[in-house]
């Protein structure tokens, strides 16, 4: 897959979302399948542009997810990313994600361009969950099937008035057995849980409020705006903290693999210390290491 970097400094072209959205958006990068914006406050903005397609997804379009989400996490400008879908469609509907494109669906996963099928938004699930950085999902229209699941690993949620939300895999011969089955349980318990995956209805955006699916509904017309508000708010605090506090809420839910994470954000904090540096350098300096000035703390 190509990628234009195009520098940050061009304006992105035109709104991903209706309404006034409070920020100067610059396009960091040129894909086919989605839309990748900075502004100068240190938020990013990832948006799948397949308005047509209710931003359903294929292979190349989490391909180019997963290369915007991996650029957010190299940023260190970059503390919060807003996560939604372009809209609306020529026939005026709105979707933040329908889920996988049953168009390019195979017998055994999505078809990329080679014909290979896959299943690679296992890997952007995941990639989202770690990402050291708050993603705030901007939900406006439909956030059906997979796109429901894409919605639910963010670690906020915001939705619009109009915002749609379900399951349809049991209809459509499939399943998310992992965090969208197990993940879900957790915010909404296992009998609501279980009725979203059974019966596949869908619920307004009030509903996924009372449910615990969302944070907060707001007008569509201000959704985006009200999503730079709440990255305002998470920018204003510790990075360290937050990215610590992210890996900590996960290590609860994700076994052994959360655990990796949080050890992995105490390893951070370790390696900037004067006990960690002390060790560093007596092996670069081929000498005994001297931990004296470190105590033994309660």
């Amino acid at each position: 897959m190509s990628v234009d970097h195009t520098p940050a400094d061009i304006p992105s072209p035109g709104p991903v979302l209706p309404g006034e959205s409070l920020v100067c958006w610059r396009s960091a990068a040129s894909y086919e399948d989605i839309r990748f914006d900075l502004c100068g406050e240190g938020i990013a903005r990832i948006a799948i542009n397949r308005p047509s397609k209710r931003n359903a997804f294929r292979p190349r379009t989490v391909v180019e997810l997963h290369d915007a989400f991996s650029r957010v996490r190299d940023d260190p400008r970059v503390g919060v990313v807003l996560f939604t879908g372009v809209g609306p469609a020529v026939d005026g509907g709105y979707a933040f994600c329908a889920g996988g494109d049953q168009s390019v669906r195979g017998d055994g996963g999505y078809l990329d361009e080679s014909g290979l099928p896959r299943l690679n938004v296992l890997d952007l699930q995941r990639q989202i969950r770690s990402l050291p950085k708050v993603v705030i999902a901007l939900v406006a229209g439909y956030a059906i099937g997979g796109g429901q699941v894409l919605h639910l690993l963010c670690d906020l949620s915001l939705a619009a008035e109009n915002a749609v939300f379900g399951q349809t895999g049991p209809r459509v011969g499939s399943f998310d057995g992992g965090f969208g089955a197990g993940y879900l349980a957790r915010l909404v318990g296992q009998r609501k849980a279980r009725e979203i995956w059974f019966l596949c209805r869908r619920y307004n955006a009030e509903e996924a409020l009372t449910m615990g699916l969302v944070n907060a509904v707001v007008p569509l017309q201000k959704l985006e705006a009200e999503g730079v508000r709440w990255a305002r708010e998470v920018l204003q605090h510790s990075p360290t903290a937050i990215r610590c506090l992210k890996a900590s809420f996960n290590a609860e839910t994700d076994g052994l693999a959360g655990i990796q994470e949080l050890a992995g954000q105490a390893t951070h904090l370790f390696y900037r210390t004067a006990e960690g540096q002390e060790g560093r350098n007596a092996f670069l300096e081929k000498r005994d290491p001297d931990f004296s000035d470190s105590p033994w703390l309660p």
